[in-house]
């Protein structure tokens, strides 16, 4: 069959379009930005576009042309500089099911959430049950289906994060340690998806995935701190209080662009813990959480990936205010900042050239901030720092034996600001 995935370049989207390829079936991936993920799997066709932008159902009939099913595993976990979740998770898909009437297609797949119980009138809660009514609604076949905390051998979002934790040294501090979180397999959700398409759920099918186990957040981290291969440590249970400034820092970065799990939304889900419902219709033996990760040993790549998760934002964070501080300082000093350019240039330039260079600084320092602009900024540190280094080195080589040291204390930027450029990627 012809297949659109949406959200095909995500964490699970992406296992779903390899299942089904595996299957046979023609796939076609929908996603914003699909120019990596078409290197790595040259067996889909993929079109670029951005769900926001299509809450018309006239903007569907292109993109459901030819398609038998839709599996729509797109989402966002919360509003920010580049997600919309009233038109991603409830405009646009009322949009779909409008087009998708006089289309011809033979089902809908919906991977969505429990969206009862604590946080049930947050916005992506709230948008996903809207959704999820309309689909039942609308007179076309489909297929709901309602994963609990996803574990692959890759990580994204919450998943990642638990990693993370699980690699912290000492101590592992927990919020919520004793709430149940339950699990389903990367691996189980895909080959659900494949059954659904294949015609063994029944049309009209509502179904929650977890597996059988209860854990508590803690004993799913130390689970992952085996997988990672790491010698126990204590895990420490810190008071909910403490998510309060936590959240709100996550919620400013997800304003700039930057989907932190540790977000608000998140955060208020996991007060009231990750359940899953046991679906009688539901009868394949789903993995465990110390089976998925077992399935798939862990190894040093992973190890790094779980010890700079939590480092990222601090690195981003560090270089921002090197940077805004070179910008501002020298307007404390200015005569003293001039004088360097003063040495090879006119008074009134050597002025414009230190506020030319202070501006640079700081908008440098701020660009960095904002998710979009991070890697055009993060360029420009590097060149503008090369820049300064020869032109100091041409104008003042003196000022490499200054007992300050200006100079020398830039180098060490220079790693820090490839660092940030090499773990940039969210995918």
């Amino acid at each position: 069959m012809n297949i659109l995935i949406l959200g095909a370049t995500g964490f699970i989207g992406s296992a779903i379009a390899r299942k089904l390829v595996n299957d046979g079936h023609r796939v076609t991936g929908l996603g914003r930005d699909p120019s990596r993920v078409a290197l790595k799997m040259p067996a889909l066709h993929w079109i670029r576009a951005d769900l926001a932008g299509m809450t018309r159902s006239n903007d569907w009939q292109d993109a459901l042309k030819g398609h038998d099913v839709v599996v729509n595993c797109a989402g966002a976990l919360q509003d920010g500089l580049s997600d919309d979740l009233v038109a991603t998770q409830e405009k646009a898909m009322l949009a779909l099911y409008d087009a998708a009437r006089d289309s011809g297609l033979r089902l809908v797949v919906q991977i969505s959430a429990e969206t009862e119980g604590t946080g049930q009138d947050l916005a992506f809660l709230a948008t996903k049950r809207r959704a999820n009514a309309a689909l039942a609604s609308s007179g076309l076949r489909f297929v709901i289906l309602r994963p609990a905390l996803v574990l692959g051998r890759n990580a994204h979002g919450g998943s990642a994060l638990l990693r993370a934790l699980a690699a912290l040294p000492f101590a592992i501090p927990l919020i919520h340690a004793e709430n149940p979180v339950a699990t389903i397999a990367l691996d189980d959700v895909a080959s659900t998806v494949s059954a659904a398409v294949d015609g063994e759920l029944a049309a009209g099918s509502d179904l929650p995935l977890g597996n059988d186990e209860s854990l508590t957040l803690k004993e799913l981290v130390l689970i992952h701190r085996r997988w990672l291969g790491l010698p126990p440590v204590p895990a420490m249970a810190l008071p909910s209080a403490l998510t309060r400034p936590v959240t709100w820092l996550a919620d400013v970065a997800g304003r700039l662009g930057w989907r932190s799990p540790l977000r608000s939304t998140a955060m208020t889900v996991m007060s009231g813990g990750i359940a899953s419902r046991q679906s009688a219709d539901f009868k394949p033996r789903l993995l465990r959480a110390a089976e998925t990760l077992a399935a798939a040993p862990s190894g040093v790549q992973d190890l790094w990936f779980a010890r700079l998760y939590l480092l990222k934002p601090l690195i981003v964070v560090a270089l921002s205010l090197f940077w805004l501080a070179s910008g501002l300082v020298p307007f404390f000093a200015f005569d003293a900042a001039s004088i360097h350019f003063a040495a090879f240039l006119p008074t009134p330039l050597a002025s414009a050239a230190t506020i030319a260079t202070c501006l640079a600084d700081i908008a440098l320092g701020l660009a960095v901030l904002v998710r979009p602009w991070a890697r055009p900024a993060l360029l420009g540190m590097l060149l503008l720092t090369l820049a300064y280094l020869l032109a100091a080195t041409l104008a003042e080589p003196a000022l490499w034996l200054d007992p300050l040291g200006p100079l020398v204390k830039v180098l060490p930027s220079i790693p820090l600001t490839l660092t940030a450029l090499a773990i940039l990627d969210e995918r």
